[in-house]
């Protein structure tokens, strides 16, 4: 278990995270709604193994991090609590990994704040800026008012089975989502849903890489992230046997990804160098 032994006061909110060290380049993994870091754990360990320096914490209002008496969950007290984060352990463009909420945030961070992030990686989460469909953005628009008609005592063991496909990982998600009462986790969602906001002409500022469960029923994002693939001209990686939580549902084939995705890009940034490099000889002579 990751302890979380950082602790960050915002004007209405106590953060915690784990800042786990290492030379190597930055990694910071934000979760999704209703979830905690422990979803990363396996993930951050094979990438800590690799040598890269992982940051690990929790939104506020989940696991750990606690929202003050009468503050509730927006998408722009978490956004401002990610940049928060950075400034406190002076992080220089790290790659940012984030899973549904977390994609999405880091999605908007990226988006608002190009210079500060190395690269984006985004686990089962929709495309902020993709074109929406009538019929998804009708069922964007009832989502907030169908969970509310799902009684409380059964609304997270529906979530969980929406979002696993393993016993094990439905019970570990079942377990996380009863920590939160409905009325926050209503308040988590339509942060989400605000984050949403298509943009044709918009492409990801850092390198991007696309996860994505194969068994992922959430939403849109079965059909929006291969869109969005085609669309930058990435190649989006899709782990079978996994549902919508997949860092749970097949936690090393997770790994595997982010460890390709990050060799890819580190191999990439050689090329670029070394091409740079070559055309500084030629001028030079």
């Amino acid at each position: 278990m990751v302890k979380l032994a950082g602790n960050l006061r915002r004007p209405d909110a106590e953060l915690r995270f784990a800042d786990r060290g290492g030379d190597g380049p930055v990694v910071v993994f934000t979760h999704g709604a209703g979830m905690d870091h422990t979803m990363f754990e396996a993930q951050a360990d094979a990438l800590g193994r690799a040598g890269h320096r992982t940051v690990l914490w929790d939104l506020r209002g989940h696991g750990e991090s606690a929202l003050h008496p009468g503050a509730r969950f927006t998408a722009a007290g978490a956004l401002a609590d990610l940049a928060a984060l950075f400034d406190e352990l002076e992080l220089d463009r790290p790659v940012l990994v984030g899973h549904s909420l977390g994609g999405n945030l880091s999605q908007t961070f990226v988006r608002e704040h190009a210079g500060r992030a190395g690269g984006l990686a985004v686990l089962d989460s929709t495309w902020n800026t993709g074109p929406l469909s009538g019929v998804e953005r009708l069922g964007l628009g009832l989502s907030v008012p169908m969970l509310r008609l799902i009684p409380a005592a059964g609304l997270p063991g529906l979530m969980a089975r929406a979002s696993a496909v393993s016993p094990e990982a439905v019970a570990r998600i079942e377990a996380t989502f009863r920590r939160m009462p409905k009325a926050a986790f209503l308040d988590v969602w339509r942060a989400t849903v605000s984050l949403v906001s298509p943009d044709p002409a918009y492409r990801t500022p850092v390198p991007l890489g696309l996860i994505r469960g194969a068994e992922d029923r959430a939403g849109n994002i079965a059909a929006a992230m291969p869109r969005w693939a085609r669309a930058e001209g990435v190649f989006e990686q899709v782990v079978p046997g996994a549902g919508h939580v997949v860092t749970l549902d097949a936690p090393d084939a997770t790994s595997r990804a982010l460890l390709r995705l990050l060799e890819q890009w580190r191999l990439d940034d050689a090329r670029d160098d070394a091409r740079d490099d070559a055309r500084d000889e030629r001028s030079a002579g």
